[in-house]
């Protein structure tokens, strides 16, 4: 990762530049590839961006659904809180799209 010198976030690539949110720009060199390891390049066309909440690649366990009472949901963990304290387990209904958590 390149971190700007200006203000210290992440900067990426853009073109032949690594390109900064608040104007910065480095041009990426010979010694900057090898620096990163990039094996290979790949067109801006190319790149997958998944967004949206119709993505069904999730895990799914057994749970009924408190909105359609299905018994299957989608489940991911995140951590809402403290790092010191556990995750939160999310469930999302497989019919009806209903998103509920869960506590340990």
């Amino acid at each position: 990762m390149e971190f700007c010198p200006k203000c210290g976030t992440v900067m990426f690539p853009k073109g032949d530049c690594f390109q900064c949110s608040c104007g910065y720009q480095k041009k990426i060199t010979e010694e900057t590839l090898s620096k990163y390891e990039v094996s290979e390049k790949v067109a801006p066309k190319e790149n997958v961006i998944v967004t949206g909440d119709n993505v069904k690649t999730l895990p799914t366990t057994k749970a009924i659904c408190p909105k359609c009472q299905n018994r299957l949901a989608f489940w991911w963990l995140q951590q809402t809180r403290r790092a010191d304290e556990s995750e939160t387990r999310f469930l999302r209904c497989t019919e009806c799209g209903h998103t509920w958590r869960e506590y340990d």
